[in-house]
């Protein structure tokens, strides 16, 4: 059986622009006491990514459209936060209470773009996603590999609600280094039944992990998940765990009220 350990890695200070994030980490994880191991899996939060980014928005100089203006009024919103959620957005899945449901640029189903004010110091800002999660992930990979010689996957995170559950999880926005699904189809079972569906988000279960360890207010946007033998991948993509739109249920049913 495998033993599993989430070691979290506390950061000092917040994570400004044009920081240099790769060396932010390694700096941490000395400072924590944790040396890094072949086959580690470094966990992000993605806001110290959007951060370092540069994905920080003023919204002073955000100018809503009529749209955003308009539909900020019925939903009760700020309309340069609904103007960004628009700017984000592929396309508008759903709007209900308050709530804005889309297709993110990057192809993520969820609330808002996930634009996001939380966890910043600065007044009249939001948020932003980066502009490519699995590009940031691997430039994480290799600035460790590059500076420590340690092979190390990538998991970076976002909270996301789920449309049949209450509450939110920590998911997977961008991957390095790791397969995101573990494909069971065509197995045995227990019992010597073959598999027909399964497929095992783990890269998503690798995060929600994570956040156990991490918080949301406790400084601490990094973790080390130690000990899971996952299956590694040259050029892994968050978007192996985007459902297609046709098998999309969620936006069937959302389409068809």
């Amino acid at each position: 059986m495998l033993s599993i350990t989430v070691i979290p890695v506390k950061v000092n200070g917040d994570i400004a622009p044009k920081s240099d994030l790769g060396l932010v980490i390694l700096e941490s994880l000395y400072a924590n006491g944790v040396a890094l191991q072949d086959g580690d899996i470094l966990v992000v939060a993605q806001k110290v990514v959007s951060k370092a980014e540069g994905r920080i928005m003023d919204l002073a100089k955000v100018k809503p459209s009529r749209r955003a203006a308009l539909l900020a009024r019925d939903l009760q919103k700020d309309p340069r936060i609904v103007q960004l959620i628009l700017d984000e957005a592929r396309e508008i899945v759903m709007m209900k209470n308050g709530i804005i449901i889309t297709e993110t640029r990057h192809g993520f189903v969820c609330a808002n773009s996930g634009v996001d004010q939380s966890n910043l110091a600065r007044d009249n800002a939001a948020i932003l996603l980066p502009v490519d999660p699995d590009a940031s992930a691997r430039r994480l990979r290799s600035f460790i590999k590059k500076q420590q010689g340690r092979d190390v996957a990538v998991v970076i995170t976002d909270t996301f609600g789920r449309p049949f559950r209450e509450g939110q999880t920590n998911v997977a926005v961008g991957v390095a280094g790791i397969k995101p699904i573990k494909n069971y189809i065509g197995k045995k079972d227990m019992f010597g039944k073959k598999l027909r569906v399964t497929e095992i988000a783990v890269a998503d279960e690798i995060a929600s992990a994570a956040e156990l360890a991490m918080g949301k207010s406790a400084g601490i946007p990094v973790a080390l998940v130690r000990g899971y033998e996952f299956e590694r991948a040259g050029r892994a993509s968050i978007k192996d765990l985007s459902r297609p739109k046709k098998r999309d249920i969620f936006r069937h049913t959302c389409n068809n009220r």
